[in-house]
C-alpha cells in the first residue's frame, strides 16, 4: 500500500471513488453490531481490571475477513471496513464508561447513596458516545484529509494495511480465533472450575512486609505482548516501588506504632501487605496518576491551543460543498448540529442526567474542546497514548470546584460531577476512535457518510448493553473489589470527593505526585509507572511476561519482513486472548448471580458455586506450570511460526 504513505497530493484510495462496492450492507451491520458488544463487554471486564483497554479495530478487522470472505465467501474490502467501523465504537465506549461510572456504585457501597439505575447509565453512554461522534464529523476534512502525510494515524493505518492484506487470505482471523479459544478454556478451568487458583502469590521471608505474586491469565498476557516491553516494564517498576519498597517500609515502622494511622481504621501492625496496599497505598498510587494525566495534558497544551485554532477552520470547511464524489460525502452538518443542540438541551431540561443547567453548559464546552484535542492526538500518539483520563481529571477538577462554588455541593453534586466527567470521557474515547476509522476509510476508499451512521449504529448497540455489563459486574464482585478494582474510576471518585469533602488523606497523595515529578524528572513516562504504583503487583507480573517475549522476538536477528509478520501474528492472538478472557469473564459473571439453592450453613449459593467444584486442587505450583504452557501457546504463534520470506 505504497499510496498509503504519500501525501494528500495524488492520493488515491484503495477503492477509487468511482468505484461503487457493497458497504452498508444487512452483514455488515450485523456482524459488527455483534463484534460491537462483544469487544465493549470483553474489555469492561478488562478494564475494570487493570485500568486500560485494548484498541478493536485490527481485531474486529480480522474476525470480519474471517466471517465475510473466509466463511460467506463474500469479497468487499468497504463491507469488512464497516464491520470494524461498528465493532471498534463497543471498545471506545467501554473505556470511557468504566473509567467513571463504577464509582456511583462505590459511593452507593461506601455511602449509602443510591446506586446508578440501568437508564441513568444507557442515556450516559448515548449521549457521550453520539456526541463524540458528532462533534467529530465537521472535523474529518481538516483532519484526515487536509492532514493526510503529516498526522499519521497509527491505529487508522495499521487497520488499513491489515484490510488491504486481507484481500489475499484469512489466515490472520483463524489466529485471532485461536487465541480466543484457548484464553475462554483457560479463563473457564481457572476461574470457573477453579480447578487450579488464578492468582499466585508468595512472602519473602525475612522481609516484612514484602510479596511477589501474579494473576496468572491469557488477558495479561496478551496486554504485555500487545503494549510491549517498555511499558510493561515501567508498569512492573511501579508495582516493584511500591511492593518491595514502600509496603515494607510502612510494615517496618508500623511495628513500632499501637494507634491506627488514618485512612486505616487499625494499626499497621494488624494489617497485612494486602492492607497496607488498599489503605496507604492505593492513595499514593492515585496522587502519582492523577500528576501523570495532567502533566500529559499540560505537555499537550501547545498542540491543544493550534488544534482549537484549526477545529474554527473545520468546521467552516464542514459547510462547504464536497462535490458529489462518493469519497468526499460527510453527514449532514444541519443534521450535526440539531443533534448537538437537542442532546445539550436533553441535559438541561431533564433529570435523565443529574448534571443541571450548568454541568449541561459545561458538557458542551469541554465536549467540543476535549473531542477536537483527542481527534488530534490519537492522529499523532495514537489512540492507546491518548490521555483521555487527563481529560477527564481535568474535566472533574473544574466542575467539582464550579458545582462547589455555586452550592451544588453533598452526594448530589458527586453524583452530578461524576455524571459530567462520564459523558466528557466517553465523547474524547468516542471522537478518537471516529477520527481512526474515518482515516482507515480514506485509505482504503470508503464512503465517510455511511462510516459515521457506522459509528452511530455501534455506540447504540454497545451503550445499549454497557449498562447490562456494568450492573451484571458489579452484582456478582463489586467495583472495587480484588477481582474488579476498577481503578481508573477509583481514581476519579478520589478526585471528586478530595475536592468537594476535603477528606483525602493528602500527605500520602502528595507523596505519589512527588513520586511522579521524580519520574518525569528522569524522563520516563509517568502514566504506566504511576498505573503499576496503583495497581496490585499480581497484574503488573504477567503483563512483564507478554512484554518481555516481545522484546526477545523483536531483537532476534531475522529477516526483518518475517519478524513483523511474526509481531503482527503475535498482536492478533494476544487480542484473542483477550477476548477470550473477557467473554468468559462476563459468562461466569452471568452464573455468579444465578442461585442455586442455599450452601449447608443457609447462605444463598449461586451456579458459579456449583460450578467451581476443582476448589483449586492443583495449588499455585500447578497455575504455574498450566500459565507457562499458555506463555509455550504465545510463543508457537509468534517465536516458532513459519513464515516464508
Amino acid at each position: 500500500m505504497e499510496d498509503i504513505k504519500k501525501s494528500k497530493e495524488g492520493f488515491k484510495p484503495f477503492v477509487p471513488a468511482s468505484k461503487v462496492m457493497p458497504e452498508f450492507t444487512v452483514t455488515s451491520i450485523i456482524v459488527g453490531i455483534l463484534m460491537a458488544i462483544v469487544f465493549g463487554a470483553a474489555n469492561a471486564y478488562l478494564g475494570l481490571r487493570v485500568g486500560m483497554t485494548i484498541s478493536a479495530s485490527i481485531p474486529a478487522a480480522v474476525i470480519s475477513m474471517g466471517i465475510i470472505r473466509g466463511i460467506m465467501k463474500r469479497e468487499s474490502i468497504l463491507e469488512n471496513n464497516m464491520v470494524q467501523t461498528i465493532g471498534s465504537a463497543g471498545e471506545s465506549l467501554a473505556a470511557g464508561a468504566i473509567f467513571t461510572l463504577p464509582a456511583l456504585f462505590i459511593w452507593s457501597q461506601e455511602l449509602g447513596m443510591d446506586a446508578p439505575n440501568l437508564l441513568r447509565i444507557i442515556v450516559v453512554a448515548l449521549i457521550g458516545g453520539i456526541l463524540g461522534i458528532l462533534l467529530m464529523v465537521p472535523l474529518r476534512k481538516a483532519l484526515i484529509v487536509n492532514e493526510h502525510g503529516v498526522l499519521p494515524y497509527p491505529e487508522g493505518t495499521a487497520c488499513a494495511e491489515v484490510l488491504v492484506a486481507g484481500e489475499v487470505g484469512g489466515a490472520k482471523a483463524k489466529t485471532v480465533f485461536m487465541g480466543l479459544g484457548i484464553g475462554a478454556v483457560y479463563k473457564f478451568i481457572a476461574d470457573g472450575i477453579k480447578l487450579f487458583p488464578s492468582e499466585i502469590e508468595w512472602q519473602i521471608k525475612g522481609y516484612k512486609g514484602a510479596a511477589i505474586g501474579g494473576d496468572v491469565l491469557p488477558a495479561l498476557l496478551g496486554v504485555g505482548f500487545i503494549i510491549g516491553p517498555r511499558i510493561s516494564a515501567y508498569m512492573l517498576g511501579g508495582a516493584v516501588l511500591a511492593w518491595l519498597g514502600i509496603i515494607p517500609l510502612i510494615a517496618h515502622l508500623g511495628q513500632f506504632i499501637s494507634q491506627p494511622i488514618y485512612p486505616a481504621p487499625v494499626p499497621i501492625s494488624e494489617l497485612g501487605h494486602g492492607g497496607i496496599w488498599n489503605y496507604y497505598i492505593r492513595y499514593i498510587g492515585a496522587g502519582a496518576v492523577a500528576f501523570g494525566g495532567i502533566i500529559s495534558l499540560i505537555k499537550s497544551l501547545p498542540l491543544i491551543v493550534r488544534t482549537f485554532k484549526a477545529a474554527l477552520g473545520g468546521f467552516k470547511a464542514g459547510f462547504e460543498n464536497e462535490g458529489n464524489l462518493r469519497t468526499e460525502q460527510d453527514m449532514s452538518m444541519t443534521l450535526v448540529i440539531a443533534g448537538v443542540l437537542v442532546l445539550v438541551l436533553i441535559m438541561m431540561f431533564t433529570n435523565l442526567i443529574p448534571v443541571g443547567f450548568t454541568g449541561a453548559l459545561l458538557i458542551a464546552i469541554f465536549g467540543f474542546f476535549f473531542a477536537t484535542v483527542s481527534s488530534r492526538l490519537v492522529g499523532l500518539v495514537g489512540s492507546s497514548s491518548n490521555p483521555v483520563s487527563g481529560m477527564t481529571i481535568a474535566t472533574l477538577l473544574f466542575t467539582s470546584i464550579i458545582f462547589k462554588a455555586i452550592g451544588f455541593d453533598g452526594p448530589a453534586g458527586m453524583v452530578g460531577a461524576i455524571s459530567v466527567g462520564a459523558v466528557i470521557c466517553i465523547v474524547a474515547a468516542i471522537a478518537g476512535d471516529t477520527s481512526q476509522d474515518l482515516k482507515t476509510g480514506f485509505l482504503v476508499g470508503a464512503t465517510p457518510r455511511k462510516q459515521q451512521v457506522g459509528e452511530l449504529i455501534g455506540v447504540v448497540a454497545s451503550g445499549l448493553v454497557i449498562g447490562f455489563v456494568l450492573l451484571l459486574l458489579n452484582n456478582a464482585w463489586g467495583f472495587g473489589s480484588q477481582q474488579l478494582p476498577a481503578p481508573q474510576a477509583t481514581l476519579m471518585r478520589l478526585v471528586v470527593e478530595g475536592v468537594m469533602n476535603n477528606n483525602l488523606p493528602w500527605a500520602l497523595v502528595f507523596t505519589g505526585i512527588g513520586i511522579g515529578v521524580v519520574i518525569e524528572l528522569l524522563g520516563i513516562p509517568v502514566l504506566p509507572v504511576a498505573v503499576g504504583l496503583y495497581l496490585p503487583i499480581h497484574l503488573s507480573t504477567p503483563i512483564m511476561v507478554g512484554g518481555a517475549l516481545r522484546g526477545i522476538l523483536e531483537k532476534r536477528k531475522e529477516n526483518k519482513s518475517v519478524l513483523k509478520q511474526k509481531v503482527e501474528s503475535g498482536v492478533l492472538y494476544s487480542s484473542g486472548l483477550i477476548a477470550g478472557e473477557g467473554l468468559i469473564g462476563i459468562l461466569l459473571a452471568i452464573f455468579a448471580v444465578i442461585p442455586a439453592g442455599l450452601n449447608p450453613d443457609g447462605t444463598p449459593r449461586s451456579f458459579g458455586d456449583v460450578l467451581a467444584f476443582g476448589n483449586g486442587v492443583l495449588g499455585q505450583i500447578g497455575a504455574l506450570i498450566i500459565f507457562i504452557l499458555l506463555v509455550l501457546t504465545l510463543m508457537k504463534y509468534t517465536f516458532w511460526k513459519k513464515i516464508k520470506e
